[in-house]
């Protein structure tokens, strides 16, 4: 990071605690954090040490006990879920493990589906949807439905659908769980290219070799961030990263 590049996401002492039964669980204990804009992020650690609430938090999803948290200059940890909402749909691009896409309807109308939401119209819709699955390679499959593609195919799907509203961050987790070994790699290009074409990137994953694609790597242990360091993408020997067709 340099001074010239705008932080994107500033996060300051976050605490986060539940309460279940008499006991109270302290998932984030007092986390610091910032991303650049362009950055590739991954986060990781292990089940239970906090990452997963970050992520919530970060996505606009859950807000802190206590602490402060700006994304893109927008203060977020005292927004209404309204806002919140509405920041989500502005601001972010979610991919999941599972897809989660509509089954019985088409790749295309999948990827349109944050575009209704935002009420823009039809025709519009349509022409972004299209251009976000070219995008990712798959303007040949626009009327298939997701039992009619692979695996691969539909993260692909759920990539464009997390481009389609031109959020400034992608924010995925484990985006490759559900996926075999090739089809991850070609998974992980895909969100490499992305960010070589500026767009920052955030995962969360468990695994060492998807974490090795991203530029900067937070490890978390019992609700604290107790590693954060620069490390040089370890990337397939045959891959050239060439930045992907601009968004229109």
């Amino acid at each position: 990071m340099t001074d010239s590049i705008p932080l994107l996401i500033e996060a300051r002492d976050l605490v986060k605690t539940y309460t279940m039964g008499d006991q109270t669980v302290h998932a984030l204990r007092g986390v610091t954090l910032s991303i650049a804009a362009g950055e590739f992020v991954a986060i990781m650690g292990a089940s239970g040490s906090g990452k997963s609430t970050l992520m919530n938090i970060l996505g606009c999803l859950d807000l802190p006990t206590t602490g402060h948290y700006q994304l893109a200059g927008e203060a977020v940890d005292a927004m209404a879920q309204d806002q919140l909402a509405s920041i989500r749909n502005r601001r972010i691009g979610f991919v999941f493990q599972q897809f989660n896409l509509l089954p019985r309807t088409s790749a295309l109308e999948n990827v349109e589906l944050p575009m209704l939401y935002a009420g823009i119209k039809a025709d519009e819709r349509r022409s972004r949807a299209q251009a976000a699955l070219a995008r990712v390679g798959l303007a040949e499959r626009s009327g298939h439905t997701p039992s009619e593609l692979s695996g691969g195919q539909q993260q692909r799907v759920a990539i464009a659908r997390a481009l389609v509203n031109q959020p400034q961050f992608i924010l995925a987790d484990e985006p490759t769980g559900a996926l075999d070994t090739q089809t991850s790699e070609d998974i992980m290009q895909l969100l490499t290219q992305l960010n070589a074409q500026g767009m920052t990137v955030v995962i969360v994953t468990h695994e060492n070799d998807i974490a090795a694609w991203a530029r900067r790597k937070l490890l978390f242990k019992d609700g604290q961030i107790v590693q954060d360091v620069v490390q040089t993408p370890v990337l397939p020997a045959h891959m050239s990263v060439t930045p992907l067709q601009a968004a229109p």
